[in-house]
């Protein structure tokens, strides 16, 4: 697979992932919140805070759109490359902090479920799990952009 097509497949994923990540924050949320928590919620606060969630996750996609463009260019080891993968390490962390201290926060009000308490525990296992993915993919980039900078100056 060529560099560009490899770059359009990826921009095509990240799109699909705006998507998804709209219906879910758009429609799945709001409705299906109110259902899953009955009569004990406060929507606007639950909404207000779900919604601040989703910034990071934004955040991340235009990282990601960076990264693919950049792919797209032939240039897959580059220090940009290596930062954006270390913001992207860095949002989903905080995401995962903000989403943990957020149920923390509902629990001591008396205002989760065991339901929304395991699914979030759940949610923050793969924030964690991404954030060092992408920290150690940071590492490995920019280990690959030195060797390939040291590489262009010896020929």
């Amino acid at each position: 697979m060529s560099q560009k097509a490899l770059s359009v497949w990826l921009k095509m994923i990240l799109i699909g992932m705006a998507l998804c990540g709209l219906v879910v924050y758009g429609y799945a949320v709001p409705f299906g919140g109110n259902e899953l928590l009955g009569p004990v919620s406060d929507m606007a606060g639950g909404l207000i805070y779900v919604w601040i969630t989703a910034i990071p996750c934004y955040a991340v996609l235009i990282f990601g759109w960076r990264i693919a463009t950049n792919i797209g260019k032939d240039n897959s080891f580059c220090q940009e490359n290596a930062n954006c993968l270390k913001w992207i390490a860095f949002l989903a962390a905080a995401d995962t902090i903000i989403l943990f201290v957020g149920n923390i926060v509902l629990l001591l009000i008396n205002m989760s479920t065991p339901v929304i308490i395991f699914g979030s525990f759940i949610i923050c296992f793969v924030g964690i799990s991404i954030s060092v993915a992408a920290a150690a993919l940071s590492h490995l980039v920019l280990k690959a952009a030195v060797l390939q900078e040291q590489s262009e100056l010896t020929i």
